[in-house]
């Protein structure tokens, strides 16, 4: 491998590859390994030497969403790796996914086969800025989406989900008041679905669902007068798509406010009931590829086709070899703030409803539908 980065020191030992001479380090991510058949087979070798199970994101390349073991979204990938006998966790998704992954897997050595890859949501709170809050605010009860750090789960009480934000909210009692963190979106979602006033919320966005606009999306609906609409709720049209609805210039039947999981979801009842209909899609690109296998006659087509998390992409063919090769890059998390961190899931998960999404996994090079 050329690289002009020293790769992060390992626990592991180094495996032997004859493809990882073609791997470079260039313009900040790693290259010059094509996804055929060979380099597929050389993943699926050096997983089984390092026992590793294979976890991807919805939003990676289509081609490591196809090599992974299971594709989902992040917190149902890491429940999933942790009832597996894997020895090693490979996360292709961002830094705070492997993070959790390890919060729930202490025993397990997690990598990520590319520590550049973080997260501007994840990024937009800090657990000196929570803590901070929390001062400002004596009393309340912090309710963390799991896009965040382990050190920002260290000092949450309660932990949530796209899916389940919501029911988690409606668990604590009504007079109790809430900080929620860190995106804004899904925070102005959660307040309108509970009609609660004493939720404070903290001003953080994923910059990427931040930009499918409400303009952009009243544009496409009208040009796609009979299509469905799945929306992610941390996208910024998500307040538009239920105002559109609410003055009737969107069918509200037309719109559905879903995570990443109830999307998958819903193409599987697609599939069954309307098989050759239209849907315009409100996230990351990357969830499209999942969609349109799981739906394949359904025309799934993205709001805002520039919509591309530059975070993601960075997990290539190239990144994920090297990985598997070098045992890098190794994910860690201090025991004392794992524990608190993993306190605040277990909460969540005590409430009943877990979320997690719907995580697929791969058998004789076919997904088939597992857990949650």
């Amino acid at each position: 491998m050329n690289t002009s980065l020293a790769a992060n020191a390992s626990s592991l030992p180094r495996l032997e590859s004859d493809l990882y001479e073609s791997v470079v380090d260039k313009d900040g991510r790693y290259g010059g390994l094509v996804a055929d058949e060979r380099w597929a087979q050389e993943i699926k070798r050096l997983a089984r030497e390092r026992n590793a199970v294979i976890l991807a994101h919805n939003y990676q390349l289509p081609e490591i969403q196809d090599i992974a073991d299971y594709t989902g979204d992040s917190l149902g990938l890491s429940r999933i790796a942790a009832e597996t006998d894997a020895d090693v966790i490979v996360f292709c998704g961002v830094h705070f996914m492997a993070e959790t992954a390890k919060i729930l897997s202490p025993e397990k050595t997690v990598l990520i086969p590319d520590e550049r890859a973080g997260c501007s949501l994840a990024d937009s709170i800090t657990a000196d800025e929570l803590a901070e809050w929390k001062a400002e605010n004596p009393g309340a009860l912090v309710v963390s989406y799991v896009n965040t750090t382990a050190d920002v789960k260290a000092l949450t009480d309660i932990c949530c989900t796209s899916s389940n934000a919501v029911d988690v909210v409606k668990s604590i009692p009504e007079d109790q008041e809430i900080l929620f963190n860190p995106d804004q979106f899904l925070g102005a979602h959660v307040r309108r679905e509970t009609g609660r006033d004493n939720i404070k919320v903290w001003a953080g966005e994923c910059h990427v669902h931040a930009n499918i606009n409400g303009e952009e999306l009243a544009h496409r609906a009208e040009e796609n007068a009979d299509s469905q609409l799945f929306i992610h709720p941390e996208c910024g049209c998500a307040n538009s798509a239920i105002y559109l609805a609410g003055e009737g210039t969107i069918e509200p039947e037309r719109v559905q406010m879903l995570s990443t999981g109830e999307m998958l979801t819903e193409a599987q009842k697609l599939k069954e009931n309307k098989p050759n209909g239209k849907v315009l899609v409100a996230t990351e690109v990357g969830m499209l590829h999942q969609l349109r296998k799981a739906a394949p006659d359904v025309d799934f087509e993205p709001v805002n086709d520039r919509a591309s998390c530059s975070y993601m992409k960075l997990i290539t063919p190239a990144a994920l070899l090297r990985c598997l090769v070098e045992g890098a890059d190794e994910v860690d998390v201090d025991p004392e703030v794992a524990d608190k961190a993993r306190a605040s899931v277990e909460r969540m998960i005590a409430i009943g409803n877990p979320g997690g999404g719907r995580v697929t996994r791969l058998v004789c090079a076919h997904h088939s539908t597992v857990g949650h």
